[in-house]
C-alpha cells in the first residue's frame, strides 16, 4: 500500500480538501495540484511557495501550484462543448484539468487521479453523463476517482484493485453541503473557504469583457486578460481602448501591465485614477481619454484640471488641461461593463 500514490485536482474549496483527506486517511500518498489561470487562482502567482506551505500546515496536504494560463486561453476561446450561462466552458475546463493531471502521473509516480466533484452539485459539469464525458475525453477512464460521490458511481481501478477501500468512501450528491460540513467537523477541519464560483468566467459582467476581447483579438494573451479584470473600460471607434483605474490597488496593477506604445495618463496635481490608452491615438483621442480620467477623479468638481500623459518607451511627458467628459459625450462610447 505504501507504494500507491494519487494525484488530486485541488481547487482550494472544501470538497477538494475532503477528497484529499479521505484518500490520505486510507494510507495512500496524495500530491495535490492546483492549476491556476487569470480566471481563477491567479492571485497566488508569485507567492506559490508561501501558499503551498500554508496548505500543508493547515490541512496536511502536499500541494504544487502550476500556471497553465497559455494552454487554457486557447480552450476559453473555442471550447468544444460550448459555454455555460456566461463565458464559462465548465465541461471542457474539467476535461482540460484532468488531462493536465494525467500528464503528471508518470513524473509523480502516481497511479490514479482524485477530484472533489460531487454528483449533481453543478448543473453543467457534474451531471452523471458529464462525469462520464470527462473520464472519456481526458483518457482517464478507470483512474479518475471521485471519493465524495464514489458510492453513486461505477467502481474505479483503485477500488477494484483494493488500493482504496470503497466502503470508506462517500455517497454525497446534490447541491446541499451539509454532509461535507459535517465531515469537516468530524475531521477537525475548522477553517475553509466559503462556497463560491471562484471563476471570473462565471461572472456575467466579466463575461461581457472576455467575450469582447476574444471577438476583437485573434490571439488573446495572459496580460490582456489581466488588464480586462481591472478598471473601467471604454472603446473608441477603430478599437483603441482606455482603462481607467477605480482604486489605488488597481492603479498599481494597471501600471505593472503597461507596455511599449501605451499612453499613460494621470492628474498632475490631484489624486485620481491612472489610465492606460492602448491602440492608435490621435490628439482628439488623447484629449478625450484625459477628460475621462478627470471625470472619475475628485477633481471633476473644479475643472479644468491638468493631466500628464506620456507614451511608454519615451521620456517625454506632456500636459493638457481639460474638464471632465460630459454625460452626453459619455453616451457615445461603447463601454465594456466592469465586474
Amino acid at each position: 500500500m505504501g507504494s500507491i500514490k494519487a494525484l488530486a485536482l485541488y481547487s482550494g474549496g472544501l470538497d477538494s480538501i475532503l477528497a484529499c483527506r479521505s484518500i490520505m486517511s486510507q494510507g495512500i500518498e496524495v500530491k495535490a495540484l492546483q492549476f491556476i489561470t487569470p480566471f481563477f487562482g491567479y492571485e497566488q502567482k508569485g507567492r506559490e511557495r508561501e501558499v503551498e506551505r500554508s496548505i500543508a500546515h493547515r490541512y496536511g496536504i502536499p500541494l504544487s501550484i502550476v500556471d497553465v494560463s497559455s494552454d487554457y486561453l486557447a480552450l476559453v476561446k473555442n471550447p468544444p462543448h460550448g459555454y455555460g450561462k456566461n463565458f464559462n466552458p465548465c465541461l471542457d475546463c474539467k476535461i482540460f484539468m484532468v488531462s493536465k493531471a494525467r500528464e503528471y502521473l508518470k513524473e509523480e509516480g502516481a497511479s490514479f487521479i482524485i477530484t472533489g466533484e460531487v454528483l449533481g452539485q453543478r448543473p453543467m459539469s457534474q451531471r452523471r453523463d458529464s462525469l462520464r464525458v470527462v473520464e472519456r475525453e481526458s483518457h482517464a477512464e478507470g483512474i479518475l476517482l471521485r471519493p465524495l460521490s464514489a458510492k453513486h458511481l461505477k467502481p474505479t481501478i483503485p477500488e477494484e484493485q483494493g488500493w482504496v477501500d470503497r466502503g470508506r468512501l462517500f455517497d454525497f450528491a446534490g447541491r446541499g453541503r451539509k454532509s461535507q460540513m459535517q465531515l469537516a467537523q468530524e475531521w477537525g477541519i475548522k477553517e475553509y473557504p466559503t462556497p463560491a464560483g471562484g471563476c471570473l468566467l462565471t461572472d456575467p459582467q466579466f463575461s461581457l469583457r472576455i467575450r469582447w476581447l476574444c471577438s476583437n483579438h485573434s490571439q488573446v494573451t495572459v496580460e490582456e486578460v489581466r488588464l480586462i479584470t481591472l478598471g473601467r473600460h471604454f472603446v473608441f471607434p477603430g478599437g483603441t481602448f482606455l482603462i481607467v483605474g477605480r482604486r489605488h490597488d488597481e492603479n498599481r496593477k494597471i501600471a505593472q501591465l503597461v507596455r511599449k506604445g501605451d499612453i499613460v495618463l494621470e492628474l498632475s496635481n490631484h489624486p485620481g485614477p491612472l489610465s492606460l490608452l492602448r491602440g492608435p491615438a490621435t490628439q482628439d483621442i488623447v484629449e478625450t481619454a484625459a477628460s475621462l480620467t478627470v471625470r472619475y477623479s475628485k477633481a471633476r468638481e473644479n475643472p479644468p484640471v491638468e493631466v500628464a500623459y506620456r507614451e511608454e518607451g519615451t521620456a517625454l511627458t506632456q500636459l493638457i488641461r481639460v474638464g471632465p467628459l460630459t454625460e452626453q459625450a459619455l453616451q457615445s462610447f461603447r463601454i465594456v461593463p466592469h465586474p
